[in-house]
């Protein structure tokens, strides 16, 4: 059995329908509400005469006085009681419960703002002024008694007696508010020098920047900029010079020049805020740049616009150095930012010394990457490029620019990584300076040190320039030497003995090239086929088609070779301007590359390659064939048909797919089947039809064209029935 009884379940619903009437959740809560008791309220009463008053007071005092018995600490106990009575007008009992109240505890604010309440709602002035005396004897640091008997002293329109209340506060140095009413309320009755005064006091208690400011804008705002400008100064001779001290009065100064700027003291405003910039670092003056940018903009020339915008970017860029040191993206702004200053000074005609420009990229260089890998290196190796051109360029210092080369090639890493634009500059810097030997040895050096390709390059491209072609064939074989699997140094190299025209040193370069391990071997043959060709050397191209033939079929090789035979070589004009006609091709020639072609492409089974070589000789019998010709190759060409075959994925379903037929490998496998068809596209042919024209087509037939394929195909087998 169950753990539970079955008088405990719910009883089934045997019934689910909807009832005829529902209850909405409003007549639900209407009906809630209609129903609830109503609440127990105290009787009133009704006072007839003097002896029930008394009895009813007497009865309350009981109530009150049991209260405070059981809850003596209980202020708000006592406020009731005291309040009832003065409810009764009994100020007199009303007095005593708040004198007891003050013996529990004299420091409750809330007790002694109930008794001068109290006092002042029965207009007992008095009363109130000596509590409030008292209590701010007792409680000289809470505001709210001070500003209470102040407000009350000046709403009895007693000034001499509320500034009198606040000389004794004042005695306790309170904060800024308090000062701030004492000087309110001097205002509100014109005395202009008696608030000075107060000021003055004021900044004596509390010298922070912020008072300097509200009393030196009281001082203009009264007509007396004298007055407020010696304010100014002597906040600022308060503060000092030194940094931190200039950092702390920034508010001061940015004032004082609002000020100027105000009494259209321009210049006056310009001095302060040069002031305060010139002894601050950047990363600590950005609102006080922030504000000189805005004033030279409003009161400034171009000139000081433009320093002024260069000094806000300059700590724009610090700010993000000061987050990542090695954002050298940051560097490379910070310096072009100098360089760009440095220039328009030289431009205004002011000598001035690239100290700042130098000393902005000597910390980026030593901004050294973390990691040993070439990645990190790439953006960090163009700061000592630029640095090696400012001082180039910009400085003419070319000593310092060779001593910028040989610290970044001496601090490069070279046994795991190098950078051949680094040795190509400073190799180009020495020829720059006409010291061509210098040159050579750093490159060199370079090459000796982490030979790589474009190093090789570069160094060949200077001898080039010098036409040291002795020292350009050195290179070469060094640099194939080192790696002789560069197909496009070989034939670089090729190109520099065409120019010079030793052809048979050309040839033994390209022979050596082609019995290498190439990466790219075609264009080293196609290279050398094109020299010969160019040359007019028939044979010599002839003959090296067919060695490339032993070596691949390609379709490529059989297109090109057959229009080599086929293209005019030579040619030109000689050393008198006279035109020397080339040597003709022979169409037969090409004619029988192409079907050698053709043969060895059918006999490795490549229908693509076959339908391009179709087409290239399709093209060639257009051109330079006869009819007869035209109309042999276009017999060649395939048609595409539609086939199934096996799924790749391995399953047993069957896909279509287009297939290429081609006449001679239908003739060869079914002669009887390839006659039909033959007869019938000769048919279709002279009805018109588009059916038996011959061609590569890789466009999808038509649905109807599918129909003519299927009926084609049951003609064909009820034609192969009839021959067995």
């Amino acid at each position: 059995m169950s753990g539970r009884d079955a008088r405990d379940r719910a009883p089934r619903v045997k019934n689910r329908a909807p009832a005829a009437v529902q209850i909405t959740a409003e007549q639900l809560l209407r009906e809630a509400q209609e129903r609830q008791e109503p609440s127990i309220q105290a009787p009133k009463q009704r006072v007839q005469d003097l002896e029930e008053l008394s009895e009813f007071q007497g009865r309350k005092r009981n109530e009150f006085e049991g209260r405070i018995r059981y809850s003596r600490d209980s202020i708000r106990a006592w406020i009731k009681y005291a309040q009832w009575e003065s409810s009764q007008n009994e100020f007199e009992r009303a007095r005593s419960v708040f004198e007891r109240a003050l013996d529990v505890d004299p420091r409750s604010t809330e007790l002694w703002l109930k008794y001068t309440d109290m006092e002042l709602k029965a207009r007992n002035i008095n009363h109130a002024r000596n509590l409030y005396d008292r209590a701010v004897t007792l409680l000289p640091r809470v505001d709210a008694l001070w500003y209470k008997y102040v407000y009350l002293e000046e709403l009895l329109l007693n000034v001499p007696g509320a500034r009198q209340i606040f000389e004794r506060w004042m005695q306790w140095e309170p904060n800024d508010k308090a000062w701030q009413s004492y000087i309110k309320l001097e205002e509100r009755y014109n005395e202009l020098d008696r608030a000075s005064a107060i000021y003055e006091r004021w900044i004596g208690v509390r010298p922070i920047p912020k008072n300097w400011v509200i009393w030196a804008k009281f001082e203009e705002d009264r007509g007396q900029p004298d007055k407020a400008r010696e304010v100014f100064q002597t906040a600022l001779e308060f503060f000092g010079d030194e940094e931190e001290q200039v950092e702390k009065a920034q508010q001061v100064f940015a004032a004082f020049a609002r000020m100027e700027t105000r009494l259209k003291e321009y210049e006056r405003a310009r001095v302060i805020y040069k002031f305060a910039l010139a002894r601050l670092p950047r990363s600590k003056s950005a609102s006080l740049y922030a504000a000189y940018t805005k004033f030279e903009k409003q009161h400034g020339d171009r000139a000081k616009v433009e320093l002024t915008v260069l000094g806000k970017r300059r700590i724009q860029y610090e700010e993000e150095l000061a987050y990542d040191g090695t954002n050298y993206d940051a560097w490379f702004s910070l310096a072009r930012l100098e360089e760009d200053a440095y220039r328009a000074d030289k431009e205004d005609g002011e000598d001035v010394e690239p100290t700042r420009v130098r000393e902005v990229y000597e910390r980026a260089v030593a901004n050294v990457p973390p990691a040993l890998e070439k990645r990190y290196w790439r953006r960090y190796i163009y700061l000592w490029l630029q640095y090696a051109a400012f001082e180039e360029i910009d400085t003419k210092d070319f000593g310092r620019a060779r001593d910028v080369y040989k610290a970044a090639i001496k601090l490069v890493p070279h046994k795991t990584f190098t950078f051949a634009k680094l040795w190509l500059a400073y190799a180009y810097f020495e020829t720059r300076q006409l010291d061509v030997t210098a040159a050579r040895k750093v490159l060199g050096a370079g090459i000796g040190m982490c030979p790589k390709p474009k190093l090789f390059s570069g160094y060949i491209e200077l001898e080039m320039r010098l036409r040291e072609f002795d020292r350009v064939r050195t290179l070469y074989e060094k640099f194939l030497t080192y790696d002789p699997s560069l197909s496009s140094a070989w034939i670089q190299w090729t190109q520099v003995e065409s120019a010079v025209e030793d052809f048979e040193r050309v040839r033994a370069i390209f022979e050596l090239a082609v019995q290498q391990a190439l990466d790219m071997p075609e264009i080293v043959w196609k290279a050398y086929i094109d020299f010969e060709s160019g040359e007019g050397e028939r044979e010599r191209a002839r003959s090296l088609y067919e060695r490339l033939l032993e070596r691949t079929s390609h379709v490529k090789v059989y297109i090109s070779y057959a229009l080599m035979e086929v293209s005019v070589l030579g040619g030109g004009e000689d050393e008198d301007g006279n035109e020397i006609e080339g040597e003709a091709g022979d169409p037969e020639l090409a004619r029988a590359v192409f079907a050698r072609g053709y043969k060895d492409l059918r006999a490795k089974g490549e229908k693509e390659d076959r339908a391009l070589l179709l087409e290239s000789w399709k093209s060639f019998e257009e051109q330079h064939g006869s009819p007869e010709d035209l109309a042999k190759v276009e017999e060649m060409m395939p048609t595409t048909r539609k086939r199934w075959r096996k799924a790749e994925d391995g399953s047993d379903t069957l896909e279509e797919y287009w297939d290429l037929i081609f006449p001679d490998d239908e003739r060869d496998a079914n002669p009887t089947s390839f006659r039909f068809f033959q007869a019938a596209q000769q048919w279709a042919a002279q009805r018109g039809g588009d059916e038996g024209e011959g061609g590569l087509s890789y466009d999808l037939p038509s649905d109807s064209d599918e129909e003519e394929d299927e009926d084609e195909g049951e003609k064909d087998a009820e034609a192969m029935d009839e021959d067995d």
